[in-house]
C-alpha cells in the first residue's frame, strides 16, 4: 500500500474516532484502540503491517518518557513527595506483586509473572487526568491523591522498560562474568552520557537559541530526543530510557517549556499511532470466542488494584468515600502496560498469545473505567448525609440583602461593613459559608431563590437587593422570584455577560455591572498608559469606551436573539466607536492617538466582554 493512503488512513480514523471518544467521555486512549481495531486486520484490514507500524510509533513512547523526564524539577518532586512517593511506591509494589503472584497462579514463567505483574500495576495517566479534569475532579482530595500516584506510576516506568533486557531469555543463559562486565559498562556509558550531558546540554540549546530560529530550536529538540534514543540503542539499552535521562538533565534549564512545546505535537501523533496500531493488534477473535475469561480477567484486574488502592488511602487517614473514588479511578490498566508488554514480546519474555490476550483485558479495563465512577458517583448521592437544614437568619432589618458572598459579593460586603452599613449575606454554598464565617463575617447558609428565606431576610425591609451570584441560571432564579414577590425592592446585580446583562434589564434591574467589563476596561487603561498616554488621555479614551459600551448594550437588547442582527448592530457599533474616537482626537489636536483607521481590533469590542466571545 502507498505511504501517502496509509498516512490518509490514519489520519483519518484517528479525526473520527478520538473526538467520538472524548465526547462520550472514554478518552483519547481508547478512541486511538477503537480506531485501530476499526482499520486493522479485524476490521477493514486496510492499513499495512501492524508489526512495522508498532516500531514506527514507538518513536511516540520515546517522546512520551521523554516528557516524564521533564517533569523532574526538584523543586516540583519536594513539594510533592508526600503525595507521590508514599502511596505510588506502595501501589506499584503491592499491585505488582499482587497481579505478578495471580499470573504465576495461571501458569505464565516467573520472568513472565513479574513483567505482567508490574505492566498491569500502572495506570492510565493521560484517561485517568482526562477524566477527572472533565468532571472537575481534579482539586478534590482523590483527585490530587491520584495525581500524585500517576506522576510516581510514570516515572517508575522507566527502570521497568530499562530492566526489561536483562530479563530477555537470552541473559538466563549467559556466564555470571559476562553479565557482570556487561553491567559495568553500562554503567560507564550511562555515566559518561549523564556527565556529559549536564555540562554540553546546556551551552549547546543556548548557542542554537541565539540563532533566533523557531524551526532550528525545533529540529535540536528532535535531536535531543533521537539522539539520546539512539546512543542507549546502541548500547543495547532501552531507547525510552535514553529519552527519559535527556528530559532529566534539561527538566530545571531555562529551555523546559520550549522544548516541551516544540516535542508536544510530535509525542501527541506518533503516540497516537502507536495505540491505533495496538488497536490494531488486537485479537477481536479473543472476545468472540473467550468472551466470559476476558470479562473474568478485567474484572480481576479492576478488583485487585482497587482493593489495594482503597487500603493504601485509608490508611493515610482518608475518608472512606474518597478513597474508593480514587480506587475506581486508578483500577484500570494503562497506555504503558501497551509499552511494557510489547517490548516484553520483542525480547521473547512474553509468547504473543499472552500479549495478545492482556492488551485486550487492559483496554475493556479501560472503557469500563468511567461507568464504574459514574455508578460509584451515583451511589455516592443517594447515600449522602440529609442535606444541611438552611440557617435560621435573625430578627433584624437590614439595609442591604446580598445573594452571594463569592470574591464577587464579599467586596461589596467589606465596603458596606466599612462604612458601617448593615448588611445580610446569604450563600447556597455551605463550604464557602464555613470557610467566610472563619474571618468573623455575618453570612447566613440559604438558598436566596427560596421565598421563605426571602422572607426570612426581611427583604421587604431592606432599602436594596444585590444580586452577586455567579451562575447565570441560579441569578435569573433568584431575579424573577425578587421581582414577582418584592417588585418595590431595588435590583443591583452582577452580569457574567452581555445575555445575562440583557436578561436582567427585561426585569428591570437599576443597576448592572458584568463582573469582566470594569476590570478588562481598568486594565485598557493601563495598556494606554503604558504606550505613552498620560493618566487623564487613558481616563478620558475609557470613559469614551464605556459611555458607548452602555448606549451600545441597551440598543442590543430588543435583538439579542436575532444572531444577523446583532452582528449587523456590532459592525456598526464598531464604525460609531472608531469615528467616536477620530472626532475626539480632532477636537483634542495635539495629543498622542493610534491610527485608528488600521486598528481593526475595535470591531470585537462590542461583540462581547466574556471570555468564550459571545455576541
Amino acid at each position: 500500500m502507498p505511504l501517502l493512503q496509509q498516512i490518509v488512513i490514519f489520519l483519518g480514523a484517528a479525526v473520527l474516532a478520538v473526538p467520538l471518544f472524548r465526547r462520550l467521555g472514554l478518552g483519547a486512549v481508547l478512541g486511538y484502540l477503537m480506531a485501530g481495531v476499526v482499520i486493522g486486520p479485524w476490521g477493514l484490514d486496510s492499513a499495512g503491517n501492524v508489526q512495522a507500524i508498532m516500531h514506527f510509533g514507538e518513536i511516540g513512547v520515546v517522546f512520551l518518557l521523554f516528557v516524564i523526564g521533564l517533569e523532574l524539577q526538584p523543586a516540583r518532586l519536594r513539594a510533592m513527595r508526600r503525595a507521590v512517593f508514599g502511596p505510588g511506591i506502595a501501589q506499584v509494589l503491592l499491585s505488582g506483586a499482587a497481579l505478578a503472584a495471580l499470573a504465576l497462579a495461571f501458569g505464565l514463567d516467573p520472568k513472565a509473572a513479574l513483567v505482567v505483574g508490574f505492566a498491569l500495576a500502572l495506570s492510565s495517566t493521560a484517561f485517568v487526568l482526562h477524566l477527572l479534569a472533565d468532571r472537575h475532579e481534579l482539586k478534590t482530595q482523590h483527585g490530587r491523591r491520584g495525581f500524585g500516584i500517576l506522576l510516581f506510576q510514570d516515572l517508575a516506568a522507566v527502570p521497568m522498560i530499562a530492566a526489561l533486557p536483562l530479563l530477555a531469555a537470552h541473559s538466563a543463559t549467559a556466564q555470571p562474568l559476562t553479565l557482570l562486565l556487561n553491567a559495568g559498562w553500562i554503567a560507564l556509558a550511562l555515566g559518561i552520557f549523564i556527565i556529559g550531558g549536564r555540562y554540553l546540554l546546556r551551552p549547546v540549546l543556548r548557542l542554537v537559541a541565539a540563532a533566533q530560529s523557531h524551526e532550528i530550536f525545533t529540529a535540536a529538540a528532535l535531536l535531543l530526543v533521537m539522539g539520546s534514543a539512539s546512543i542507549m540503542h546502541a548500547i543495547d539499552m532501552s531507547m525510552g530510557l535514553g529519552a527519559f535521562l535527556a528530559g532529566a538533565l534539561v527538566a530545571d534549564s531555562e529551555y523546559r517549556h520550549q522544548l516541551q512545546a516544540d516535542i508536544d505535537p510530535f509525542r501527541g501523533l506518533l503516540l497516537g499511532l502507536f495505540f491505533i496500531a495496538v488497536g490494531m493488534s488486537v485479537n477481536v477473535g479473543l472476545i468472540v470466542t473467550q468472551p466470559l475469561l476476558i470479562i473474568a480477567l478485567a474484572a480481576g484486574l479492576i478488583t485487585v488494584k482497587a482493593l489495594i488502592l482503597y487500603a493504601i488511602t485509608r490508611g493515610q487517614g482518608v475518608s472512606g468515600r474518597q478513597a474508593r473514588r480514587l480506587a475506581l479511578y486508578l483500577a484500570q490498566g494503562g497506555e504503558l502496560a501497551f509499552v511494557l508488554l510489547g517490548q516484553a514480546l520483542d525480547l521473547g519474555i512474553l509468547p504473543a498469545t499472552t500479549v495478545e490476550l492482556i492488551t485486550v483485558v487492559v483496554a475493556l479495563s479501560m472503557a469500563l473505567t468511567p461507568l464504574l465512577t459514574a455508578l460509584q458517583n451515583r451511589l455516592d448521592r443517594r447515600q449522602s448525609a440529609p442535606a444541611r437544614p438552611f440557617d435560621a437568619i435573625e430578627e433584624t432589618e437590614p439595609t442591604v440583602v446580598i445573594a452571594g458572598f463569592g470574591r464577587f459579593g464579599q467586596v461589596i460586603g467589606r465596603l458596606l461593613a466599612s462604612q458601617g452599613i448593615s448588611f445580610t449575606a446569604l450563600e447556597i454554598s455551605p463550604a464557602q459559608v464555613d470557610f467566610v464565617r472563619r474571618f468573623g463575617n455575618k453570612i447566613y447558609y440559604g438558598d436566596a431563590s427560596r421565598l421563605d428565606l426571602l422572607r426570612a431576610a426581611q427583604v421587604d425591609q431592606a432599602r436594596l437587593f444585590v444580586l452577586a451570584v455567579d451562575d447565570p441560571e441560579a441569578s435569573m432564579k433568584i431575579a424573577r422570584t425578587l421581582r414577582h414577590l418584592f417588585p418595590n425592592v431595588p435590583l443591583y446585580a452582577r452580569a457574567r455577560n452581555r445575555q445575562h446583562a440583557h436578561q436582567l434589564m427585561d426585569l428591570g434591574a437599576k443597576a448592572i455591572i458584568r463582573e469582566t467589563f470594569l476590570s478588562s476596561l481598568h486594565l485598557g487603561g493601563q495598556v494606554l498608559e503604558g504606550l505613552g498616554w498620560s493618566a487623564s488621555q487613558a481616563a478620558h479614551a475609557m470613559t469614551l469606551f464605556r459611555d458607548h459600551d452602555e448606549r451600545t448594550l441597551a440598543r442590543q437588547r430588543p435583538i439579542r436573539e436575532d444572531r444577523e442582527a446583532l452582528i449587523q448592530s456590532s459592525k456598526e457599533a464598531a464604525r460609531e466607536l472608531k469615528a467616536l474616537f477620530e472626532a475626539d482626537a480632532e477636537s483634542r489636536q495635539g495629543e498622542p492617538v493610534f491610527n485608528r483607521k488600521r486598528n481593526r481590533q475595535v470591531e470585537y469590542a462590542n461583540a462581547a466582554d466574556d471570555d468564550k466571545a459571545v455576541p
